[in-house]
């Protein structure tokens, strides 16, 4: 199954649409959100056409194609017009016998890891910078974002397809990629 994985929108309408686009256009079955959809937060410029309305209305109308966690800046608030969860602190899937651990980072990430076995998979945002890497225990991996992207890093998105993660630009360019299959 073809998995899309992106993260901080921050309330931009402009990158929800291009997000959307790009998820019809991968055909991915499934689309990971990991946090912070609709607020800035206070240390974040205001991205392109910051419109949480207008993400509220795009998401909602995508509701059943999405999996989300929460945020460092979502709050109850949030959960209240959205009409699907994101409030959960993580998630647990698989790809093959690799467990991956997806949360937003604020909480977990590298510095405060989750328990995980050796070959397991860190999935988290909100550092805004892409990344693939093996930490010799685990692998940490992070989509990037798709609207306020961080030290000169592209706007970017992550796929999942047959244990292979690819991050790419918004114009589905490989930025950086793994194969996790074996």
């Amino acid at each position: 199954m073809k998995i899309m994985i992106a993260s901080d929108l921050h309330g931009s309408l402009k990158y929800a649409r291009m997000m959307r686009d790009l998820y019809e256009k991968e055909q991915a079955k499934r689309l990971i959100l990991l946090g912070d959809l609709l607020y800035h937060g206070p240390r974040n410029d205001l991205p392109a056409e910051y419109a949480p309305k207008g993400v509220i209305a795009l998401l909602n109308e995508m509701k059943e194609e999405l999996l989300c966690v929460r945020g460092n800046c979502e709050a109850e608030v949030d959960q209240m017009v959205l009409e699907f969860p994101v409030m959960a602190e993580y998630m647990i899937f698989f790809t093959g016998n690799r467990m991956i651990f997806a949360t937003h980072g604020h909480t977990w990430n590298t510095k405060n890891p989750p328990p995980l076995k050796a070959g397991d998979i860190l999935l988290h945002g909100h550092t805004h910078i892409p990344v693939i890497e093996d930490t010799g225990k685990y692998h940490y991996l992070n989509p990037g974002s798709l609207s306020i992207p961080k030290n000169n890093t592209p706007h970017s998105y992550m796929i999942l397809e047959d244990g292979v993660f690819t991050i790419k630009d918004l114009e589905q360019k490989e930025y950086l990629a793994i194969d996790l299959s074996k």
